[in-house]
């Protein structure tokens, strides 16, 4: 079995459709299912389970799950070596490959890019959005180097450099009776209709978590994006809870009020985690001091 076929089965073990894995691994559907046909057929196992008449989903078997994560290792031990010659400032020359997760990539991304640009002019910054579900996978298969998330993330062999604390504050429609007000309590939003991300994402959590019987006497209505609630809320349709960072005047509607929030504040702690076993540190520590340095809002750690 070769690596290409390694990152085949991983692909679709992923995406759980040979289509989509195909896209993925920039290949043709029928190269794709060869590989993997290749792979069974020298192991002697099944390590999908096609569905018929699916579209081309599939679902891993027992012993697929068991090869498929010790794939997961072989291709992140041979990833290293092309990374282990990129010592000193040649460290600086590989692309970077950077998760976030939603709620913070629109609003942290664009600050990044030009002040890497500085320090690291030869560094590829590879950056893209997903889930925290998705990014721990893709942290753990090497597939990123490493991500902007929230805390808290408790992953074996994931390190942990917290970058800031960010407040929470509060967003209503201009005709809202709190349109008056410059601070509000979170215990207060427990009786209102509070619009919130769905499930998927990690920041949903965080605030039912900050705000005392939020998730049990209000009306939670939900959607796919901090910008689509904003929208929302300018239209009358409710209120919601955003990071800081989404309400600078770049990102604000001028059809919402923004409140802020009495002591304590609610706020989420924003880290980096990348893998222990990765060799990128230089790389990893400039991508920390540029976080760090950043005119950002945020609480002091």
């Amino acid at each position: 079995m070769t690596l290409s076929e390694l990152r085949f089965i991983v692909a679709l073990a992923r995406e759980k459709n040979f289509r989509k894995a195909a896209e993925k691994s920039f290949v043709s559907q029928p190269a794709l299912s060869l590989g993997i046909k290749k792979i069974e057929e020298e192991l002697s196992v099944s390590l999908f389970e096609r569905s018929v008449g699916a579209g081309g989903d599939v679902k891993i078997t027992p012993i697929g799950q068991k090869i498929i994560d010790q794939a997961i290792i072989v291709l992140n031990e041979a990833s290293k070596i092309k990374d282990l010659s990129a010592n000193g400032d040649k460290q600086l020359d590989l692309p970077f490959k950077l998760g976030l997760i939603y709620s913070i990539a629109p609003y942290l991304l664009p600050l990044i890019i030009p002040e890497l640009r500085k320090y690291a002019p030869n560094m590829p910054l590879q950056a893209h959005e997903n889930i925290t579900k998705n990014i721990e996978t893709e942290l753990k298969s090497g597939s990123i180097d490493a991500a902007v998330i929230a805390l808290p993330f408790d992953i074996p062999g994931i390190e942990i450099e917290i970058l800031y604390d960010e407040p929470f504050v509060v967003i209503v429609p201009l005709s809202h009776r709190w349109n008056v007000q410059n601070k509000i309590k979170a215990k207060d939003l427990a009786q209102e209709k509070v619009l919130l991300l769905d499930k998927t994402h990690c920041f949903s959590n965080q605030v039912t978590e900050a705000c005392p019987g939020l998730s049990k006497n209000s009306e939670i209505q939900l959607g796919n994006s901090l910008e689509y609630i904003r929208s929302m809320v300018a239209s009358d349709l409710g209120i919601s809870v955003l990071p800081q960072s989404a309400t600078t005047v770049k990102h604000n509607n001028p059809l919402v009020k923004i409140i802020s929030f009495e002591d304590p504040i609610p706020f989420r702690r924003v880290a980096l985690a990348y893998r222990k076993s990765g060799v990128k540190t230089e790389a990893v520590t400039k991508i920390v001091e540029v976080i760090k340095s950043l005119d950002f809002p945020k609480l002091h750690i």
